[in-house]
């Protein structure tokens, strides 16, 4: 499991497993489940992050700046 941040954009990215997202499920506004061709969980992604999440308390394996980086993820 991989958890990404942009400071930039204030998006969240909890990635379970690597593959390509085929469709998505919005949980909630700004929480959106990315699913693989099996409708398998692959990333969580949580817009306006700072709002649902204390950012302070989790570790980060990688922190993005870049809003464009993210969107390429």
């Amino acid at each position: 499991m991989k958890i990404k941040y942009s400071k930039d954009s204030d998006i969240l990215i909890i990635t379970l497993k690597e593959g390509t997202p085929e469709d998505s499920i919005d949980l909630k506004e700004g929480v959106i489940l990315h699913l693989d061709k099996e409708g398998k969980p692959l990333e969580l992604e949580i817009l306006d992050a700072s709002q649902f999440v204390q950012l302070e308390e989790i570790s980060f394996s990688t922190s993005i700046t870049s809003s464009e980086k993210i969107a390429g993820f």
